[in-house]
């Protein structure tokens, strides 16, 4: 049988690695999943009693609103306001999504299609490059990484690409590269897109997840970018409500129309209860975050003191929850997907391979922060034993 689309996507990397996971796991090997990164700190308790009260409401069994009921696209404005100091339009510039993944997805339905092109940072989270490949766009990698001055490269992808690329998605802080810009940075991007007709997508996942006094920029706080940017934000890792699938674009408003006219041929929204949850957790745990980000940090800094003590020294990130390391010397040669599976059979460590998130992360494994300290303390030793070239 013949299939539309899904016959371009490329097999995909990492279930690889779940494979032999399992496969371990099944031979009774206890094997630490840093792999998959799948927040495991539990949600607000005020939005999980929240949801309890609301689901047992049997008014909020029905179809809710594809947009987002009106008092969720005004908690996520407010919290903008608190956050970032943008002031946002909850009726005109805030549309809700069944999570940042599916929103950016449709969004590229509504922005790209065949003869378009998108410019999208490599590596990249791979629904920022297939995203746009499945709205039948072509895409121009600009690399990313610790030794690629970004801006520079944009602008060089620009000047050989014909047709003009009509869209740049961006995310920062960055994943997987961990890569963080300051909001002059910033500034400079919305210059060269407004300079140029270009929109911008801004995935702002890691918006509170930024460390050691670095505080993560909106795109929306450059004066004028809503004339060409919208942003995501999600509760996915800010409020570690990953299951739940809430998530915002904001800023312009003709593409927030845009994407509601879409969604409102395609879904009813989030059960309503998740939503009425949302609201309370941002409205009344605007300090979870900080805690979250407070466990990230600690996680973060085991692995990367115990990776030091291994002999492998990683840069330490000022975002995300993940460590972008690149493969030791003595394992280069094997690449991204063999070094992985190599933790996975000697070490019993699952990471991601770089090579899964396309062209420019091959030579880097990505590790990321969902386990316990204790477990990744477990995870270095494992490590120490396996590379051996490592002394």
């Amino acid at each position: 049988m013949e299939f539309r689309r899904i016959n371009e996507l490329p097999p995909y990397v990492f279930a690889t690695i779940d494979l032999l996971k399992m496969d371990a796991r099944r031979a009774g090997d206890d094997v630490i999943d840093l792999g998959f990164g799948n927040p495991d700190i539990p949600s607000p308790p005020v939005a999980v009693d929240k949801l309890g009260e609301a689901v047992r409401n049997s008014k909020n069994h029905r179809y809710s609103a594809s947009r987002g009921i009106p008092k969720l696209r005004l908690a996520i404005t407010d919290l903008y306001r608190r956050r970032f100091g943008v002031e946002l339009d909850p009726e005109t510039q805030a549309c809700t999504t069944i999570g940042a993944k599916e929103g950016f997805s449709h969004l590229m339905w509504v922005l790209l299609g065949p003869g378009d092109a998108a410019m999208v940072p490599s590596p990249s989270y791979p629904i920022h490059i297939w995203g746009p490949i499945l709205a039948g766009a072509d895409v121009r990698h600009v690399r990313l990484g610790p030794e690629e001055n970004f801006l520079d490269n944009l602008v060089e992808a620009w000047d050989e690409s014909w047709p003009r690329p009509r869209v740049i998605v961006l995310s920062f802080p960055h994943n997987p590269t961990t890569s963080c810009v300051d909001l002059d940075y910033m500034t400079r991007i919305v210059e060269f897109a407004r300079e140029h007709d270009i929109l911008l997508v801004h995935d702002f996942a890691y918006a509170d997840l930024g460390f050691d006094g670095y505080e993560p920029p909106s795109i929306l706080q450059v004066p004028g970018a809503s004339e060409v940017a919208v942003e995501f934000y999600t509760l996915t890792k800010s409020f570690s409500m990953a299951g739940w699938r809430v998530g915002f674009l904001v800023g312009n408003a003709e593409i927030v129309a845009a994407l509601g006219r879409l969604k409102s041929y395609l879904d009813y929204g989030t059960f309503q209860p998740i939503q009425i949850a949302s609201i309370v957790a941002m409205n009344e745990a605007p300090d979870y975050p900080l805690e979250v980000n407070r466990i990230y940090r600690g996680r973060r800094d085991a692995l990367i003191d115990g990776l030091a003590r291994v002999g492998w020294e990683v840069e330490r990130p000022r975002g995300t929850m993940f460590v972008w390391a690149s493969i030791p010397t003595p394992y280069e040669e094997l690449g991204s997907l063999e070094f992985s599976k190599l933790l996975v059979r000697e070490a019993k460590v699952a990471v991601s391979p770089g090579v899964g998130f396309g062209p420019g992360g091959e030579g880097f494994v990505r590790f990321a922060l969902v386990e316990n300290e204790h477990r990744i303390g477990q995870a270095v030793r494992g490590i120490r034993k396996a590379l051996t070239k490592l002394g």
